[in-house]
């Protein structure tokens, strides 16, 4: 993105029209806190919609998206298919290791940490075919390519993905530094939901029903947003609280401000290490079960570990996934997705190691060796795997050369010891590429150059056996953050695609 080095030294008004025009559309659909802009700014403010919840969520507003160089815009549309083979490779091996005809420790390390119950839920043969519905992957641009940090079947982000696009639409492309076109368009997070609601739905009647926990209560909003432009769809679309369902032995029904509907599809945007904190999660899995409503992404927490990528890296499941997936596939997956180990902390035998992991150029056979690693060999991230209230936004990472020494040992430690409830990995660290972009700085009124590394985070939605790709959001932190995720300092925007004439 070539904005910053452009910028004049103050900026047009051009510019601060922009990032203003962008603010205020997000502060009228409810997703953008206002607090420090009503502090701060000069400059006028939209009015937050009366009756809704206050939103805490901030992050510096870009005047234009990030573009994407062509073939990295055609990469990640491509990409869909690939995932969407992956997820059911997966599965199948889940299936294949359970009845013997993959190893044992495949289900072992999978089903590791869950309640048994849940377990025998999820392997219902009413549920055995479905895969999540919508996947998003977090991926960090590296001068060497495009890197698959983990994938997310409940992911955030895509009420503010969809709200960004459709603000960003609205403003005259022309006036972008080169041109381009936001990927998925304007409105394409809201077709590619709608799109696959109707796939799921088929001919039962209905509404849906996005059932947002109060753990993710910060994500309500965006939500919120979702279902009403759903309904602008011709969706009878609703976001509600767990409590806001009613169960009879006929139906799930939804609560709609004293008037009752029929649930026919369940969006799940809760985790399921959370269930017991779920109310009513227990009739709604009843509900699924008796086939009185659909509930997508499925009760199935063996497709939600992060260390699927150590089952795909393993030289002994090699066989296993060059015969579930095609050639394309398994070569563009076995580069993107980073080398990634389960720490498991028990023995090895003398004669055996850890396949493909060294340290200083050595073979390794005991986790530990990893705590006394030179900073240099320890560009390595830990992270839970799942199920654990650490498994998601960002919490519960350790990157190796950005802590000392004792801190770094003593993260191994805690990691090796928690395997028992909540199995941890370890991946290689990929560092990102820079990019240059510019936000909205309210302190000084201006537009401000900004450099950073970026995660793109595209949404596919599935709708039978094609995975298309709804918009992709881009979060740009500045190059001292070794972990990118939203937070206040984060530019956040669509990507668009460059035209194939612009040299980025």
């Amino acid at each position: 993105m070539a904005l910053a080095r452009h910028l004049p030294s103050r900026t047009s008004p051009d510019l601060l029209h922009r990032c203003v025009f962008v603010r205020d559309a997000l502060v009228r659909d409810g997703l953008y806190d206002r607090s420090d802009d009503v502090k701060h700014g000069p400059i006028g403010l939209a009015a937050q919609p009366p009756g809704e919840p206050a939103v805490t969520t901030r992050w510096r507003v870009a005047p234009h998206p990030l573009r994407l160089a062509p073939h990295d815009a055609a990469f990640l549309h491509a990409l869909g298919r690939h995932l969407l083979a992956f997820y059911r490779a997966l599965n199948r091996l889940y299936q294949d290791s359970l009845r013997g005809a993959q190893p044992a420790w495949v289900v072992a390390y999978l089903d590791q940490g869950k309640p048994e119950s849940l377990v025998s839920y999820s392997r219902m043969k009413r549920f055995r075919d479905l895969t999540p519905a919508v996947i998003r992957p977090d991926i960090i641009p590296t001068d060497e390519g495009m890197v698959i940090t983990e994938l997310d079947s409940v992911p955030g982000g895509i009420g503010l993905t969809g709200a960004l696009a459709k603000a960003y639409g609205e403003l005259d492309r022309n006036d972008w530094p080169g041109g381009g076109e936001i990927i998925g368009g304007a409105d394409g997070m809201i077709r590619g939901f709608a799109g696959m609601v109707k796939a799921q739905l088929g001919d039962r009647p209905g509404c849906l029903a996005i059932v947002v926990s109060e753990e993710a209560k910060d994500y309500r909003p965006e939500m919120t947003w979702v279902a009403a432009r759903l309904r602008e769809q011709g969706l009878d679309a609703h976001c509600l609280e767990p409590r806001s369902l009613r169960f009879t032995e006929e139906a799930l029904s939804a609560d709609l401000d004293g008037r009752e509907r029929p649930v026919a599809l369940l969006y799940r945007f809760f985790e399921l290490f959370d269930l017991k904190n779920i109310p009513k999660a227990e009739l709604i899995m009843y509900s699924a079960k008796k086939d009185r409503v659909l509930v997508t992404p499925p009760f199935k927490p063996a497709l939600e570990e992060k260390l699927a990528f150590a089952l795909f890296h393993h030289p002994l499941l090699t066989p296993f996934w060059t015969h579930a997936l095609d050639e394309e596939t398994y070569a563009i997956l076995a580069k993107v997705l980073p080398r990634t180990w389960v720490l498991d902390p028990r023995p090895l035998p003398p004669s055996a190691v850890i396949p493909d992991l060294r340290i200083g150029g050595q073979a390794v056979a005991d986790w530990h060796v990893l705590a006394g690693a030179t900073q240099k060999d320890r560009r390595y991230v830990i992270k839970p795997s799942g199920f654990s209230e650490l498994a998601w936004g960002s919490r519960g990472v350790s990157v190796g050369h950005d802590l000392p020494q004792v801190e770094w040992a003593s993260a191994l430690d805690k990691a090796l010891a928690s395997f028992p409830a909540t199995p941890y990995v370890l991946q290689e660290f990929h560092k990102g590429r820079q990019f240059e972009s510019a936000y909205y700085d309210v302190r000084s009124d201006d537009v401000v150059p900004m450099a950073g590394r970026a995660r793109l985070s595209p949404y596919y939605f599935v709708a039978g056996d094609r995975a298309e790709l709804a918009g992709v959001l881009a979060t740009l932190c500045t190059p001292d953050k070794k972990v990118i995720h939203g937070m206040k300092d984060a530019i956040m925007v669509p990507c668009a695609a460059a035209p194939s004439n612009v040299q980025l």
